[in-house]
């Protein structure tokens, strides 16, 4: 197997939080329930030898990181808040690849419907 990679992951799923996100004026103004699904493919082929945490991508700073975006930063797409933290979370070299799901949980539309988000993949170039 020589070349190939391992495919392992880290998940950070149902990370809650409240932030600016929408197309409508008051989307602008208050801030919304959003939750956040992260799936971060790094080797951990060495902290699962070691036992170590200094080997492997520490999955609290993540989460305070996807949490401090969140709520510091606006946006008007949940595509954009989506490549946002795709690119954050990229930032450590260790990362191969990202898959992120944004989620409102209170969509602001006439249908019954209980979240509306997006999903996004993307991997280091």
């Amino acid at each position: 197997m020589t070349g190939r990679r391992p495919r392992d992951t880290i998940e950070l799923l149902g990370l809650q939080t409240t932030g600016i996100c929408g197309t409508l004026p008051e989307e602008q103004i208050r801030p919304q329930p959003i939750e956040i699904d992260a799936e971060i493919e790094v080797d951990l082929s060495r902290p699962g030898r070691t036992d170590d945490i200094q080997d492997t991508v520490d999955y609290s700073a993540l989460a305070a990181e996807i949490e401090r975006v969140v709520s510091t930063e606006r946006f008007f797409l949940l595509e954009r808040l989506a490549q946002r933290l795709c690119d954050v979370l990229l930032t450590d070299e260790r990362v191969v690849a990202v898959t992120v799901g944004v989620r409102k949980l209170r969509p602001p539309v006439a249908q019954q419907l209980r979240t509306a988000g997006v999903r996004m993949v993307r991997e280091r170039p």
